[in-house]
């Protein structure tokens, strides 16, 4: 896999948005609360990347970043905490969600 070339901003852009879209519906609330966190050219392009993104690779790319770039527990924890916000923005949270986030937790902590 190619050098990923993420700032920080981006890479909480690219976990958040593949939250969202994890159950392939994006819903309102969540990416509100996206914009909320990312201005509107990182999160149009990124978007973009998740849409297109296999899940094997999204999930090799959160990993290389990680080992790239050497994240805090803190921010980790923070990442975390911005994903769950992501997931109960619309008020539920689906089995693919839960499935999701206990990857993402592995991967992260």
């Amino acid at each position: 896999m190619e050098n990923l070339d993420w700032t920080k901003n981006e890479f909480l852009a690219y976990v958040l948005l593949y939250a969202a879209h994890c159950n392939d519906f994006e819903d309102s609330e969540e990416l509100n609360f996206i914009l909320s966190k990312i201005d509107d050219v990182t999160f149009h392009r990124i978007h973009t990347e998740v849409v297109v993104d296999s899940e094997d690779i999204k999930l090799k790319k959160i990993q290389q970043y990680i080992l790239e770039n050497k994240l805090s527990q803190s921010e980790k924890e923070g990442i975390l905490k911005n994903i769950k916000e992501v997931f109960f923005a619309d008020g539920t949270v689906d089995i693919l969600e839960k499935e999701l986030f206990a990857t993402l937790k592995k991967i992260l902590l």
